[in-house]
């Protein structure tokens, strides 16, 4: 029996979706962070619990042709990149592996997965970052990201999965705050005024925002803010402040206040011009996002006579992506800054044949059946928590013939694909997309039709 501190030499078998390495020791799994599989390890045991234990290495015995130096100095330490260690052919081979495991575990599907498709980029591709502030031990102000499991800030302005002029815009606003001698928000105590600085960046036009989340309604010299962020980032086409009084660790507050330029930048989304303001759902991965709906858009098979109902749909962008493919779209969220940026997307871009809706996915699409809306695609991409079931009941009430699922999270997938094929639908396809490199991320695309066999002899088959 494996006790604390022990230390043993184990072979590392496969990767776990949360990045650490695990195998077998006396019958145990043990698990350890930064690990690939095929290595062989001497691991010290920190953790023992009743039928699995955690260790970290102590020395690499036989490393995987597959390690590669971490390039990034905090990689052990931010609670970001899990995957650092390993080069991307073998980090896109665990992620496929990681969708076809739990598809038979949870949803009891053995339908082989399509091979995932690389991101475009591999660095540099999010155009969304959210950095906390921290301070030095020499008293200056720093950006950072959260250590693992922690609200630890660890200085992280360099971060190699953003593009590289963020780190400009961290540095003018530091100097700014240090100038000014502003404090930073203390979650202990819930004092202090600068919490977070959250970019966005709109590849296409190149508009870029920059957003100070304070704890209060103004900030010292804002003109100073302004001309520091302008000189260190030209391209900067809005500069607000979000108020977040509350004392939460949710980022943004409810209130954007415009100090510089537009309230909204402006993207080029599959051909959709899209509105991105502070409170904007949006891809943070450009060119993987155009991947991605192409993927989807294939999957659906539309037609021009098609109605299509996009439910989870956020500021619009899949189903506008696609309307004028098809007859009708309609889309469904429940976040009512989501749904104007929506139909606001829709103006802007010349689409008259949307409509868009601000409530539940489930009762909105059960208000829609007694409506007799009868969709001949439906669109689901839900929160990584899934579908609920009310959802699914007024889906499949709909009976349309092709469902097409776009989920962040395989293990709620699996979930809901399987009450779908209980309920006389067919998994014809499962296609994996990298849209975060680095980190044990994974979006999906799933194909369903409506099964040729009755309900009860499906659920008999499924079973």
């Amino acid at each position: 029996m494996l006790q604390k501190n022990d230390v043993i030499e184990l072979e590392i078998q496969s990767v776990t979706n949360e990045g650490s390495g695990v195998g077998r020791y006396e019958g145990m799994a043990v698990f350890v962070p930064m690990t690939a599989a095929g290595e062989l390890v001497r691991v010290k045991i920190v953790k023992v619990l009743k039928s699995y234990c955690y260790g970290i290495v102590e020395q690499l015995l036989r490393a995987s042709p597959a390690r590669r130096e971490p390039d990034c100095p905090v990689f052990r330490r931010c609670g970001g990149c899990s995957l650092r260690h390993l080069d991307y052919r073998e980090e896109l081979r665990c992620k496929e592996t990681w969708v076809q495991d739990v598809l038979q575990r949870i949803g009891g599907i053995s339908l082989p997965v399509s091979p995932i498709l690389p991101s475009p980029q591999e660095q540099g591709y999010r155009n969304k970052a959210q950095y906390p502030f921290g301070v030095s031990p020499q008293g200056k102000v720093f950006c950072g990201f959260y250590a693992n499991r922690t609200h630890a800030v660890i200085p992280a302005e360099d971060c190699r999965l953003q593009p590289p002029f963020f780190q400009k815009i961290c540095r003018a606003v530091c100097a700014y705050i240090d100038q000014t001698g502003g404090k930073i928000y203390q979650e202990s105590t819930g004092k202090g005024l600068f919490r977070h600085l959250y970019l966005r960046w709109a590849e296409a036009t190149g508009e870029v925002m920059v957003c100070l989340v304070v704890n209060g309604d103004r900030i010292p010299r804002a003109s100073l803010l302004v001309e520091r962020v302008l000189a260190a980032c030209p391209q900067t086409a809005s500069i607000q402040l979000n108020v977040n009084t509350r004392n939460t660790n949710v980022i943004l507050g409810p209130q954007n206040i415009l100090l510089w330029g537009k309230e909204a930048i402006t993207d080029v989304l599959a051909g959709v011009r899209v509105r991105i303001s502070p409170l904007s759902f949006y891809q943070v991965n450009h060119q993987g996002a155009e991947m991605l709906y192409k993927t989807a858009a294939d999957m659906a098979q539309l037609k021009p006579e098609d109605r299509l109902l996009d439910l989870y749909c956020g500021a619009g962008t899949i189903g506008l992506s696609m309307a004028r493919r098809v007859g009708e779209l309609t889309g469904v969220e429940i976040v009512e800054s989501a749904v104007e940026d929506a139909r606001q997307n829709a103006g802007e871009n010349d689409i008259c044949n949307a409509r868009f809706y601000c409530e539940d996915a489930g009762k909105a699409a059960s208000r829609l059946v007694k409506e007799g809306l009868c969709p001949d695609v439906v669109i689901l991409d839900p929160p990584r928590k899934g579908c609920d079931e009310p959802t699914l009941n007024a889906v499949c009430t709909m009976a349309p013939q092709r469902l097409v699922m776009i989920s962040c999270n395989p293990a709620t997938m699996a979930r809901d694909l399987k009450s779908l094929i209980q309920r006389g639908y067919e998994v014809e396809k499962i296609q994996p997309v990298d849209m975060f490199p680095r980190t044990n991320h994974v979006e999906c695309c799933a194909l369903l039709k409506r099964s040729p066999l009755p309900q009860a002899n499906q659920e008999t088959i499924s079973s």
